[in-house]
């Protein structure tokens, strides 16, 4: 049977599935209110490793490592959605998992994403599902041209999509994919991306951080402003959207929603993160309580912190070799630099992250 302890005091022992700079994040914010992490992933060096108490190099298919890793541990949760589902449950047959399985199985398929949204009446684009070539045709007379196509399943920073401006094209660009379940969406004449990150909390509170605009350069997020410019009445809807997902799906720990915001002022539903995400880095300076905080808190049945902003900011991923201009970065006095410690700095990888603060604007009388 699980262990079912609701509050994780701290001091306890708090188990992260996967060793990337999410999760390092999350160690040291879990450090700072008492907790020893525990890292799960199978790379030899792994970012979140080097601030943990203790790591585990295993697959997540090897149930003997799982179940001494489920008995060092008295919560489990996870710093990127595509952990396989065996795996969650297996654990949660053991420890508490946190977030849940419900919430893990809707954010690893965007066909079932897309579907939440259309039963909790949350505008979307246009989709349908595709099973197989056939399926493409029908789908393009329903969606309309120009169009994505994407995969269900492990598509992340632009992966496993691709786009279908004529319906020659389609079969082409589906075979491009690996021919996968996939969705098929109708294109989004949108402004700009916006993303809102809320937290829920054991006993059912939602607290939300301001609504963030996000700017993208070959799929990979660049920048992030907080709070988005000119946004002050989309706060509240995009507050309830990112509740209604988070009641549906029981969620308890951080949940970011991604919206486009379309030419009419309109909100339209993008997908989830069941997780810390990437738009959030500047709540770490800029915020009474940082994301990761906020997640460590929700996870372990803390009372959850203020997301208030204390200040404006904006965040900007240093992407391959932008990390080597750190000195640079650590003489401007308003910069706040983090470095993920990965020791190749590949084309398209995240290195680390840069977070420039101002003074507080009122943003009702900016708005």
């Amino acid at each position: 049977m699980p262990r079912t302890m609701a509050v994780v005091p701290p001091g306890s022992r708090v188990g992260i599935l996967g060793g990337g700079q999410l999760g390092r994040m999350l160690a040291m914010a879990a450090a700072r209110l008492g907790y020893a992490v525990h890292i799960y992933c199978p790379e030899a060096q792994a970012p979140a490793a080097a601030v943990a108490a203790a790591h585990t190099r295993a697959s997540y298919e090897d149930d003997q490592a799982l179940a001494r890793f489920a008995a060092a541990v008295d919560v489990v949760t996870f710093e990127f959605e595509n952990v396989p589902a065996a795996c969650a449950a297996f654990l949660a047959e053991r420890v508490p998992v946190r977030p849940g399985a419900t919430a893990l199985a809707v954010a690893q398929d965007r066909l079932r994403e897309k579907e939440l949204a259309c039963r909790l009446g949350i505008a979307t684009a246009t989709f349908v599902a595709v099973e197989g070539p056939a399926d493409l045709a029908p789908g393009l007379r329903k969606v309309g041209l120009p169009a994505l196509i994407k995969a269900r399943r492990l598509g992340y920073d632009g992966k496993g999509q691709a786009t279908i401006a004529a319906a020659s094209d389609a079969d082409q660009a589906f075979a491009r994919l690996g021919s996968p379940p996939a969705i098929l969406e109708a294109h989004v004449d949108f402004v700009r991306e916006l993303s809102v990150i809320a937290a829920r909390s054991l006993d059912g509170r939602i607290v939300a951080f301001d609504l963030a605009e996000n700017r993208h350069q070959d799929g990979i997020l660049r920048r992030t402003i907080a709070p988005a410019p000119h946004a002050e009445r989309l706060r509240g809807p995009a507050g309830e959207i990112a509740r209604a997902v988070l009641e549906a799906l029981d969620h308890v720990g951080i949940l970011a929603v991604e919206l486009f915001e379309t030419r009419e002022g309109r909100l339209l539903f993008n997908e989830i993160a069941p997780r810390v995400h990437n738009s959030g880095h500047w709540t770490i300076e800029a915020c009474r309580t940082s994301q990761f905080e906020q997640h460590i808190r929700a996870i372990c049945g803390l009372p959850l912190g203020s997301p208030e902003a204390l200040l404006d900011a904006e965040m900007t991923n240093l992407v391959g070799r932008e990390a080597e201009g750190w000195q640079t970065i650590l003489r401007d006095p308003g910069a706040a630099l983090h470095l993920y410690g990965k020791d190749e700095p590949r084309a398209g990888r995240k290195m680390g992250h840069v977070t420039r603060l101002w003074p507080r604007r009122d943003h009702s009388e900016a708005d």
